[in-house]
């Protein structure tokens, strides 16, 4: 949508590393959806880097940790982020979270992502009630500056975090003949109140220049809850949203035995 963002994390911390785009015309009319092209982005990264650390037998917090210290003191101006920043809202999140430490049943995602200039770590608390896994809790840890009106953040934080879940799980728009197959919400599906989570906000204080807010918390919230999904049903998810594929969403057997 705006072309290339060769420089957000994990620039850097990764040698051969590269970043292309690729552009697609479509025929139909498109907008802008809240955090654009990092919507998607944060999922399938940081997907990705779960993914890595299994292979790896690595621990997914560390390896993301790790990672950072490789670019921590670097004079390349290209870096946009921060490593510094970003392991403040990393081990903030893990702390807040509980993260590791949670009782039998309670099953974690991990997130940590850079985006519309401010750093944000997520942690995806999910269950299984009834056989389906349910998303809990979502704590989140946001370093964007200056908060200059903390109700209002916290509004922007959680709505963000409600609404990247949403659209990760439910978020489906078609079209048949150029024509939209939703025109009302009795075929568009939305996140239901019910199924909204609890969101525990946390903001790093300092004294850097606001930055964005409206945007940073949601890229994460799909990639946090499909890891949480992960370690909850066995099934890695490739595609939103999850629910069009409700076989994965139902843990292996081997899960639930016991």
């Amino acid at each position: 949508m705006y072309g290339l963002i060769p420089n957000f994390f994990p620039a850097g911390t990764i040698e051969n590393y590269q970043v292309d785009v690729a552009n697609h015309k479509s025929p139909i009319t498109t907008g802008a959806w809240r955090a654009p092209y990092t919507n998607f982005l944060a999922f399938a990264e940081q997907s990705f880097f779960d993914e890595l650390a299994e292979l790896m037998d690595v621990d997914r917090v560390q390896m993301r940790l790790d990672l950072l210290q490789k670019v921590k003191g670097s004079t390349d101006e290209r870096i946009q982020y921060s490593p510094e920043r970003m392991e403040k809202v990393i081990k903030a999140c893990v702390e807040k979270s509980g993260w590791g430490n949670q009782p039998k049943g309670v099953y974690q995602g991990f997130v940590n992502y850079y985006c519309h200039n401010s750093h944000v770590a997520e942690v995806a608390d999910v269950v299984i009630e009834d056989g389906n896994p349910v998303v809990k809790k979502v704590t989140c840890v946001v370093d964007c500056g200056i908060v200059v009106n903390p109700t209002g953040a916290k509004n922007q934080v959680e709505g963000g975090v409600i609404d990247g879940i949403g659209h990760a799980m439910y978020g489906d728009f078609g079209f048949e003949n150029g024509k939209p197959t939703a025109n009302n919400f009795d075929r568009y599906r939305l996140i239901r109140m019910k199924e909204a989570p609890m969101v525990e906000t946390h903001f790093i204080q300092n004294e850097y220049s606001p930055t964005g807010l409206g945007e940073p918390a949601l890229p994460p919230a799909g990639g946090a809850i499909a890891n949480a999904l992960k370690a909850a049903t066995g099934n890695r998810l490739y595609n939103q949203p999850f629910a069009k594929t409700p076989e994965l969403l139902q843990p292996k057997k081997q899960e639930i035995i016991g």
